[in-house]
């Protein structure tokens, strides 16, 4: 089947996988772009998850004002909800590239809308779980169930409120098909580097700041 350069760039351009890549999807779809988009991110993914254990010593401190009201004579801007973010990868180029400035925005307006309490649910410290679990056991105290019934709703609520709460869990703002940490990982196949949420914070005007710590 023949691929047209112009079909492999529009590719490239969806995806930012290799030329090569790029055409042998095309070839394996049948010269269907959507197919071949589906077929590379699925492939991305997939490599991008042996890519976690590679060190992450750069990156950026992202801030975002969302919806700024104004900005000040020094260029900066000013608004009542406010993200600091950290993300890191492997290498100062990737950190210094349009796509991951990108990445770093739209991670940003996921917390704003979404407002994510931790990174991930490994960051939730134990004693904080035991707390919850105290909260909901002394909530059904009075419903006379089997202790081993308690324990197993006990243990289906911590595990919806920590999807709920844990960003790299929640389905992301701007596509709800996907998780977060799906749209990381997507971003890692595109970079070819380990990409990883280190820590955020969470302003609100007239709140207190939310964060995973």
């Amino acid at each position: 089947m023949n691929i047209s350069a112009k079909e492999v760039k529009s590719l490239r351009d969806a995806t930012g996988a290799g030329m090569m890549d790029c055409k042998k999807a095309l070839i394996e779809m049948e010269g269907d772009l959507d197919k071949a988009v589906d077929h590379l991110r699925k492939q991305g993914i997939a490599k991008a998850s042996k890519r976690t254990g590679r060190s992450t010593n750069e990156g950026l401190i992202y801030s975002y004002v969302h919806n700024p009201e104004g900005r000040q004579p020094d260029g900066h801007h000013f608004g009542r909800i406010g993200v600091l973010l950290e993300v890191n990868c492997e290498t100062d180029f990737v950190a210094k590239t349009e796509d991951y400035r990108s990445f770093c925005k739209n991670i940003s307006v996921h917390i704003v809308g979404m407002n994510p309490l931790f990174v991930s649910r490994e960051k939730v410290a134990s004693d904080f779980i035991e707390k919850e679990k105290e909260i909901y056991r002394a909530q059904m105290e009075n419903e006379k169930k089997p202790a081993n019934i308690i324990e197993r709703i006990i243990e289906g609520k911590i595990n919806k409120y920590l999807q709920e709460t844990c960003l790299l869990e929640q389905a992301f703002i701007k596509d709800p098909d996907k998780t977060v940490e799906d749209v990381v990982k997507e971003m890692m196949a595109k970079t070819g580097e380990n990409v990883q949420i280190s820590r955020f914070i969470r302003f609100q005007l007239g709140e207190g700041a939310d964060s995973e710590e």
